[in-house]
C-alpha cells in the first residue's frame, strides 16, 4: 500500500468508480481492514445509489433463494438442482453478517432504514408445477439454510399467506405455495446512500459527483492514471490510483474494454431493461404482506421473473409486479441509445455474434415484452392478482440491467446471467460485471475480490482476524453447518431487528 506520503503526490490508494452498493460495501471494508487506507469515490450522477442500487430500480428482495424458483432447475431426470440456492443462501448470510456487524459498532444506525422482516412465497399452478414445487421443497429442506419452509396445497392456508392471490381465483385451479417467513425486503438505495455518507466522513476519503471516467491507462510503474470530466463544467482532471474498482453497474463494460486488460478482451454485453407496475390503491397496498414469486416465461431472462412484491420505500409501504422485461441498446438507465454500439469491440464482436445468434429466442422475447398493451400487462399482473384493476395501477420505469457475454471455446460466446469479476493478473484492477443476485451477494463479491487483488494482505493474520470479526462465517458452509447456522442467523436477526428462525433440530 501507498503511503499518505504517496497519496499527497501520486494519488489515492484506491480509486471507486461507481457510487453503488459494491463500491460501498468494498470502500467500508477496505477502511475497517486498513484504516490509513485513502479512497476516492467517483460517480457520473448527481447522488449515490441512484442507477441498479436504487429501490425502484431492483427487486429489492434480498435475495436468500428462499422464494427465487429460477435458482433451482428442474433436470432432466426430475430432480431439483439446489447448488445455486445453496450459494446464493450462504452469500446473503454473509452480507446479513457484515451490515450486522455495522450496525454493532455504530456505523449504520437504525437498520430499519433499509431492512425488514417480510414472508417469502413461491407461488404456481398446474400440475407440473405443483409437482416441481413441492420436489423443490423436499430438497431444500434438507439443507440447514432452509430449515422452517413450509409447503401448502390448500386454499385456506394459501388464502391466510396471501389473500391478494388466492381472492378470486379459480376454485378448480391446482395451486402450490412455499413460504419461509425469516424472509427480508431489503432497500439497497437507502443501505448505499447510508454507507457513504459515513464513509465520505472518514479520514483519507473524499467522494466527488458529476464526474465521468474520460480514459483510464496503466503505466510503467503498475499505476492507473485516469481522466475524469465533469458532467456540469465539462472540465477535466487527472488522478493517479495504485488500486481501481469498477462498480458501474451496467457502465462497467464499456470502462473494463477501455483499460484494455487482456482479461477483459472477448467480454461483451447484452443490456435488459424493465418495468414495474406499481400500486397507487393504499388499500390494497395494505392487504398484500409477502414477496411472491412465481415461474419466469419460457425463454424470459432471470430478472423478469414475475413477482408480487411488498416493498418500504422511502418510509412508506409499495405494492410492485413485474418487472416487465424490454429491450434496449442503453447500458444505464440514465445512459446513451449508443452504449451498445459503442461497445462492440474487434476483441468480443465474436462471442457477441454468437450470442446474439444463440438467444434469438430471448431477444424476441424482449422485444414482445417492449410490444404489450397495459391490457396485456394487467392480464400477467391477473395471474398473481384476479382481481386487479387497471385504474389502481401506474407504469414505473425499473433499471438497466447489462448480462455478461463471454467467449467459449465450443460456442464462439455465450450469454451468462449472474454476476462476474473480471479483475488484472497483478491485481491493479477489478470490474464487476452482470445482474441478479449481485447486491444481496454484494459482501461475498467483495470478499472474493479481496482475496484475488490483495493476495498477501489476505494472507495475513491482522485482516484474516478482522474478516472473521466482520463475517464470521467466512470460510465455514453454513449449508453443513445447522447449528452454526441457526446461531448466526438469531444473531444478526437480534441485531438488525428481523424475525428470528425457530429452533431447529441440530
Amino acid at each position: 500500500m501507498t503511503t499518505k506520503s504517496d497519496n499527497s503526490s501520486k494519488g489515492p490508494d484506491v480509486v471507486l468508480i461507481g457510487a453503488g452498493i459494491m463500491s460501498a460495501t468494498l470502500g467500508v471494508m477496505l477502511k475497517e481492514l486498513e484504516p490509513n487506507i485513502t479512497i476516492e469515490i467517483y460517480e457520473r450522477l448527481d447522488v449515490a445509489a441512484a442507477e441498479s442500487s436504487d429501490a425502484w430500480n431492483n427487486a429489492g428482495t434480498g435475495h436468500a433463494a428462499f422464494c427465487e424458483l429460477n435458482y433451482t432447475p428442474e433436470l432432466e431426470n426430475g430432480s431439483v438442482n439446489i447448488s445455486k440456492a445453496v450459494k446464493v443462501a450462504e452469500s446473503f448470510e454473509e452480507s446479513r453478517q457484515f451490515w450486522s456487524y455495522l450496525v454493532e459498532k455504530g456505523f449504520l444506525d437504525k437498520p430499519e432504514s433499509f431492512i425488514k422482516s417480510i414472508p417469502h412465497i413461491s407461488f404456481v399452478w398446474g400440475d407440473n408445477n405443483v409437482n416441481f414445487l413441492r420436489k423443490r421443497h423436499q430438497a431444500l429442506t434438507q439443507n440447514p439454510l432452509f430449515k422452517g419452509m413450509e409447503f401448502a396445497e390448500d386454499k385456506e392456508t394459501l388464502q391466510n399467506w396471501m389473500p391478494l392471490v388466492m381472492e378470486g381465483r379459480d376454485t378448480s385451479q391446482k395451486v402450490a405455495g412455499t413460504k419461509m417467513d425469516i424472509g427480508t425486503d431489503v432497500n439497497f438505495g437507502a443501505l448505499t446512500r447510508c454507507m457513504f455518507g459515513q464513509l465520505k466522513q472518514m479520514p483519507g476519503v473524499k467522494m466527488y459527483f458529476a464526474e465521468e471516467v474520460d480514459s483510464l491507462k496503466q503505466d510503467k510503474s503498475g499505476r492507473w492514471n485516469i481522466t475524469m470530466k465533469n458532467l456540469k463544467t465539462g472540465g477535466k482532471k487527472k488522478v493517479s490510483s495504485k488500486f481501481v474498482f469498477i462498480g458501474a453497474g451496467g457502465g462497467s463494460l464499456p470502462l473494463l474494454i477501455k483499460s484494455g486488460i487482456p482479461e477483459g478482451k472477448g467480454y461483451g454485453g447484452f443490456p435488459v431493461s424493465g418495468q414495474w407496475l406499481k400500486c397507487t390503491n393504499p388499500e390494497i397496498i395494505a392487504k398484500h404482506e409477502a414477496k411472491v414469486y412465481g415461474k419466469a416465461a419460457v425463454g424470459s431472462p432471470p430478472m423478469s421473473v414475475p413477482h408480487l412484491d411488498s416493498r418500504m420505500i422511502g418510509g412508506k409501504k409499495a405494492l410492485l409486479f413485474g418487472p416487465y422485461a424490454g429491450f434496449t441498446t442503453k447500458f444505464l438507465k440514465n445512459g446513451s441509445i449508443l452504449d451498445l454500439f459503442k461497445s462492440v469491440k474487434i476483441s468480443n464482436i465474436k462471442p457477441m455474434l454468437a450470442a446474439g445468434i444463440d438467444n434469438i429466442p430471448l431477444t424476441k422475447y424482449l422485444i414482445d415484452q417492449v410490444k404489450q398493451s397495459p391490457e396485456e400487462r394487467l392480464e400477467a399482473l391477473k395471474e398473481y392478482f384476479p382481481n386487479a384493476r387497471m385504474e389502481d395501477w401506474e407504469l414505473e420505469i425499473a433499471g438497466q440491467r447489462v448480462q455478461v457475454i463471454k467467449k467459449d471455446e465450443k460456442k464462439g460466446g455465450v450469454l451468462e446471467f449472474g454476476t462476474e469479476v473480471v479483475s488484472a493478473a497483478d491485481g491493479s484492477i477489478a470490474a464487476l460485471l452482470g445482474a441478479s443476485p449481485g447486491a444481496s451477494t454484494t459482501v461475498s463479491i467483495m470478499l472474493n475480490l479481496l482475496g484475488r487483488c490483495f493476495k498477501e494482505k489476505m494472507k495475513t493474520a491482522e485482516w484474516q482476524a478482522k474478516i472473521k470479526e466482520m463475517v464470521p462465517s467466512h470460510g465455514i458452509p453454513l449449508s453443513t453447518n445447522a447449528e452454526l447456522c441457526y446461531q448466526i442467523r438469531n444473531k444478526t436477526a437480534e441485531t438488525l431487528k428481523l424475525t428470528k428462525q425457530e429452533e431447529v433440530t441440530v
